[in-house]
């Protein structure tokens, strides 16, 4: 009688058997102490001393990612402090003056900014506030035509223009800036607020944040434009 051949097993085979079978070493410990793993550093590793490695690794892994979240979470909660104060203080305003007052106020105390500028591009009605206000057919907005006609927030560093029309004499202290627009139907305009520090707006920041502060302060301002 002639003896059957086994085919050997590929390593696929083997791979995917152990993959199925997760138990197999529990019921056979005794093949750790044979089974050796290439190490980078070209040593041989123990099957054991491999796993430990692969665990250490990935504990470091979900660790970092952990740690990740938790950054975001404390930043996003830091956010929504400054988004209260900042809701509050236009509240507490009576008048379109107090307002920007506490404007001033919030954004160098909880946004921690250097510069603050608020432009309002309507024919200003209002002696005390005429700095408030620009002209529509002033051309000094010429050089925020891209801004406006795109209605999205730009960080980074303003054209020296640009700086002069928004902080006036403090326009080559500016070392970064987010320029805001304020596009609503009763309601155009532009907000500023800027850093000596040259990274303080980088270019690459979102414009979800900074969107929703246009949202609140021009929603505010309207109000009391319209009761002025």
């Amino acid at each position: 009688m002639t003896q059957q051949q086994h085919t050997p097993l590929s390593s696929k085979q083997v791979a995917d058997y152990l993959q199925q079978h997760p138990e197999f070493f529990n019921e056979h410990l005794q093949l750790l102490e044979y089974m050796t793993i290439p190490h980078p550093s070209g040593e041989a590793i123990s099957l054991v001393s491999k796993q430990l490695e692969i665990f250490r690794s990935k504990h470091r892994e979900l660790e970092n990612q952990l740690n990740a979240l938790v950054e975001i979470a404390r930043e996003n909660d830091i956010a929504f402090n400054h988004m209260h104060h900042l809701t509050l203080a236009l509240l507490d305003a009576g008048n379109l003056e107090e307002a920007i007052a506490n404007l001033n106020h919030v954004f160098t105390e909880y946004f921690l900014t250097d510069f603050v500028a608020i432009r309002i591009i309507a024919r200003g009605e209002h002696a005390a506030l005429s700095h408030l206000f620009i002209d529509p057919g002033d051309p000094q907005l010429k050089h925020f035509d891209q801004i406006l006609s795109h209605n999205q927030a730009k960080c980074g560093r303003p054209t020296l223009a640009q700086a002069k029309m928004l902080f006036g004499e403090a326009a080559t202290e500016v070392g970064s800036c987010a320029i805001i627009p304020m596009a609503f139907t009763q309601l155009e305009g532009l907000i500023a607020i800027g850093s000596r520090q040259d990274k303080r707006f980088h270019y690459s920041m979102g414009s979800l944040f900074l969107t929703q502060i246009s949202e609140i302060i021009g929603t505010r301002l309207i109000s009391l434009l319209q009761s002025q």
